[in-house]
């Protein structure tokens, strides 16, 4: 499951295996055994430096996330943004802009 989540996480960031494994230091064989669950137990050393540079914590990475409910506050903030004729993909870009800065 986790060279799945690996996988899906880089494909969403549009990077290749070969600029993760790049940008992360991990090789690039290891990082497309791990993808296709060759290699099932990565160290966290390892898991660190990949969600280092997909901007996310390892716990994305062990974990699949409960989906959390919504308050009232986030829904009213959604709708705003829904009828302002924003797209999602711009929303996307906006919170990826500044969730982390590329190394």
């Amino acid at each position: 499951m986790i060279g799945y989540r690996v996988k899906s996480l880089r494909e969403e960031r549009k990077m290749s295996i070969s600029e993760l494994s790049a940008k992360s230091g991990v090789a690039k064989s290891y990082i497309s055994s791990l993808e296709r669950n060759l290699q099932k137990n990565p160290t966290i050393l390892v898991l660190e430096k990949i969600a280092t540079i997909l901007c996310i914590k390892v716990n994305a990475l062990l974990y699949e996330q409960a989906e959390e409910s919504i308050d009232e506050e986030w829904k009213e903030i959604m709708q705003d943004i829904m009828g302002s004729g924003i797209s999602k993909e711009e929303i996307r870009e906006f919170i990826q802009d500044r969730k982390c800065t590329p190394l």
